[in-house]
């Protein structure tokens, strides 16, 4: 399974990674910000960069995140979309086929980071997110927004020889990176893994969560569902076949 490495501090915010993900996808420019402090991802942003304030000891440094959907390894949109028009693929992507797609929007109310966005202003609307440039990927080739990275700040590969080029940095460097490699175990584990300098808290990620992924928990609760619904049913029967049956006895009385 392939995924991406990202480390925060070689991260110098250019916005080429934005550029070749709107060329490659062939993505409109929209009025909302892509870099900046107000960066956001819409439909038609499938990764932004934002620029964070942080502390790092006692000085104030600025940072720069790039953002898109973290493709988790079991993915919370894939397992809400009864239309499966989500799908996670054995290479890693998580993909969206709009054809199927029947606009309930599960997905987004699923997804614990926030990542599908919808084309509120379409005709013909469609979920949209980063699809991790599937059909490169799929032929061996790298996501455009990693190809033209011009510091470095982005690495593909196999997930789980990030993870461990990941921490063997953090082992080499232990005063230059926090302790820790966003993405390895939150929700279950995600394909794109981060390094950072400064707390992630500060960078706008999400820190207090489960490492257990959505689809995990939710499945938790529905292989109840049959059987309690099984028992409510049969102790409903026999309230009513009994009150049927006094009821009737009463009568003949």
């Amino acid at each position: 399974m392939k995924g991406v490495l990202v480390d925060i501090t070689r991260c110098v915010g250019c916005g080429s990674c934005v550029v070749a993900c709107k060329l490659y996808n062939n993505l409109p420019w929209s009025n909302a910000p892509h870099l900046g402090k107000d960066a956001v991802l819409t439909a038609d942003n499938w990764t932004v960069v934002k620029e964070f304030t942080a502390s790092r000891g006692k000085e104030s440094v600025w940072r720069f995140v790039k953002e898109q959907c973290f493709h988790c390894l079991e993915p919370a949109c894939a397992s809400a979309c009864f239309a499966s028009a989500f799908r996670k693929t054995p290479e890693g992507p998580v993909i969206y086929n709009e054809r199927v797609c029947v606009g309930c929007r599960y997905c987004m109310i699923a997804c614990p980071f926030s990542i599908p966005k919808y084309e509120w202003q379409a005709r013909f609307p469609r979920v949209q997110k980063c699809q991790m440039c599937f059909y490169r990927v799929k032929d061996g080739e790298m996501p455009a927004c990693v190809t033209v990275c011009p510091a470095g700040a982005l690495k593909f590969g196999d997930r789980d020889a990030l993870l461990k080029e990941a921490k063997e940095r953090i082992a080499q460097n232990p005063g230059r990176y926090v302790n820790h490699v966003y993405g390895e175990k939150e929700y279950g584990g995600t394909c794109w893994l981060y390094l950072s300098d400064v707390p992630f808290a500060e960078l706008g990620f999400r820190t207090h969560v489960s490492t257990e992924s959505i689809p995990h928990w939710s499945e938790r609760v529905t292989k109840w569902t049959l059987p309690v619904a099984g028992g409510w049913a049969a102790v409903l029967t026999a309230l009513y076949l009994a009150t049927r049956g006094s009821g009737g006895a009463e009568k003949s009385h």
